[in-house]
């Protein structure tokens, strides 16, 4: 027994040992001063009280957390727009402008559309009287004597160069079969037409771009001072080189209108469908990319040209259908739907690709109206006495249209389409001439008129009587313009009426910008943190105000949506 309780004690000892120190530590914890290891007792309550007002807010929020109260809170939530007013007023300005973009592009396009008529127009009514007294002249001039040292003002020498380019390219004309190029397309698969076509639209622009050059360089040759030193290869072969570019650019217009007629005259209209979806492809390599407002105004010129262009192709398919049905007035309402579906398209097309790069470009509507009075700045200059160049060819220069191809392609259809035999023919022939010298004569006054007024409302008379000097390549002259000094004492509408008739109006090439500097342009052209750079832009500026402005830039070119 006592060895028992021996071993026993030991093992309450241990044991005590053991929890002793649990003990001992629980009465240190609960002695108000004893020990100093365990925290105090008004502390622990404090964390205590803290961590159950946590868990019994975790749990209040746990039971709030329902599906009634999430819908509640998404049905029942509310936030205010005026807290960013600036940019949604810039939002709802932007569909302001996107609705105001087809008015406005419209506009433009009507009034540069009748412009490309009235250069069009020029060669068949005009330009031949004016042949004839350029001819006339030249004949009686023995009996007249020589009062200038040029036998003809350079002006007729034009005349004279452009009306045998016509009649030479018109008899060449006559070797190219069209029936055989109509059944020779008619024969190929549509894919294939398809890719065809493509491929005159990038022909015919490249053809615009050259042509005029050419064209300019034949009138600049034969008209050039004979006391200057000879830095050219000769007017005939610059007279050559205008011939065969004629005639190459006609029958590539020739190609693309029978491509077309064979479109209108598929069964299935299969291809009139892809050549109109081939439109929309236009969108997506235009709308993307970065423009300026020249850019734009670029572009703009080449839509006016390319519409234009498009109805007198379909004017070509119409006569040439009309023809082939024996001129049954039936067939025409028969084309009609068709016509009306491709002008449809071209100007949708046109609408959505203008809307969305001035908004993706932040360009507002009314710069298209700066474009207009840029048009029609080119007709008023070209009115003026010692107008450096012809309207017509201005009108080259600015859009590309150039006349003449197609012109004499027109000729060449209505000739094989139109039988004339007989008095009460020919009557009707000189009748339809006359009429055709009306249209040209009214078009003329009316554009002339609307584009006195468009002038004015763009202040830009001052550019009309304050020409800069002449200067020579390379060497800008640095004289003053007494000239426009002079010419600001006189009111703008004296001043405006008597430029068509009497002032000159000489090539400009340090005229003040037209366009005022907005925001989107330096978001364009200048990129963010590169303000020390801005500095070395405006010195670089007055080297290239002239490319900046919208007077000076020429014809489209197949790279004219590049921003330099």
């Amino acid at each position: 027994m006592a060895g028992v309780c021996d071993a026993a004690a030991p093992g309450e000892g241990g044991g005590g040992g053991a929890d002793g120190p649990e003990r001992t530590g629980r009465g240190e914890a609960e002695q108000p001063g004893g020990g100093g290891h365990g925290p105090a007792p008004q502390h622990t309550e404090t964390l205590g009280f803290y961590e159950s007002d946590r868990r019994r807010e975790k749990r209040r929020g746990r039971a709030e957390l329902s599906l009634l109260r999430f819908l509640s809170a998404e049905l029942t939530r509310g936030y205010f727009l005026e807290h960013n007013e600036a940019k949604y007023t810039e939002r709802r300005e932007r569909v302001y402008t996107c609705m105001r973009i087809p008015r406005e592009l419209e506009k433009l396009m009507f009034f540069g559309i009748f412009l490309c008529l009235d250069a069009f127009l020029y060669v068949f009514t005009l330009l031949p009287l004016r042949v004839f007294l350029a001819l006339f002249r030249l004949l009686t001039l023995p009996c007249c004597g020589l009062r200038d040292r040029r036998l003809l003002q350079p002006a007729q020498v034009c005349d004279i160069l452009k009306g045998v380019i016509l009649v030479i390219c018109y008899f060449m004309m006559h070797y190219v079969d069209y029936s055989m190029m109509y059944h020779l397309i008619r024969g190929q698969s549509v894919i294939k037409l398809y890719i065809i076509y493509n491929m005159l639209e990038v022909a015919d622009r490249l053809f615009s771009s050259f042509g005029q050059d050419i064209l300019d360089a034949l009138y600049w040759t034969a008209t050039e001072p004979k006391e200057r030193k000879r830095a050219h290869i000769g007017v005939i072969p610059h007279f050559f080189m205008a011939v065969l570019y004629v005639f190459l650019h006609a029958i590539l217009i020739m190609v693309q209108a029978t491509t077309l007629n064979v479109a209108f005259n598929s069964h299935n209209k299969s291809l009139l469908t892809i050549m109109m979806s081939n439109n929309f492809v236009e969108i997506k390599g235009s709308v993307f990319k970065k423009f300026e407002k020249n850019n734009l105004f670029q572009m703009s010129n080449s839509d006016i040209k390319e519409r234009f262009t498009n109805y007198v192709l379909l004017l070509i398919v119409c006569l040439r259908n009309m023809e082939q049905f024996s001129w049954n007035p039936d067939h025409l309402w028969v084309l009609f739907p068709d016509v009306c579906m491709v002008i449809a398209s071209e100007i949708a097309v046109d609408i959505v690709k203008h809307a969305f790069i001035t908004k993706f470009n932040d360009i507002t509507a009314d710069v298209y109206s700066e474009y207009r009075a840029s048009l029609a700045f080119d007709l008023v200059s070209s009115r003026q006495k010692n107008a450096y160049t012809d309207y017509s060819d201005s009108v080259a220069r600015r859009m590309g249209f150039i006349p003449l191809p197609l012109a004499v392609l027109l000729i060449r259809v209505v000739t094989s389409s139109i039988k004339v035999q007989g008095i009460l023919s020919y009557a009707c022939v000189i009748l339809f001439y006359f009429g055709l010298i009306s249209l040209k004569i009214l078009n003329s006054i009316v554009l002339l008129g609307k584009s006195c007024q468009y002038v004015k409302e763009a202040k830009m008379e001052e550019k009309l009587f304050n020409p800069p000097p002449a200067s020579t390549p390379g060497k800008p002259s640095s004289k003053s313009q007494s000239k426009g000094k002079s010419s600001q004492g006189l009111s703008t509408e004296e001043n405006l009426s008597a430029s068509v008739t009497s002032q000159p109006g000489h090539q400009k090439e340090n005229v003040i910008p037209l366009l005022v500097t907005s925001n989107s342009d330096q978001f364009l052209t200048t990129p963010d943190g590169d303000e020390k750079d801005i500095t070395q832009e405006h010195a670089e500026l007055k080297h290239r105000s002239s490319k900046k402005d919208l007077l000076e830039i020429d014809r489209f070119t197949i790279c004219g949506n590049r921003i330099d």
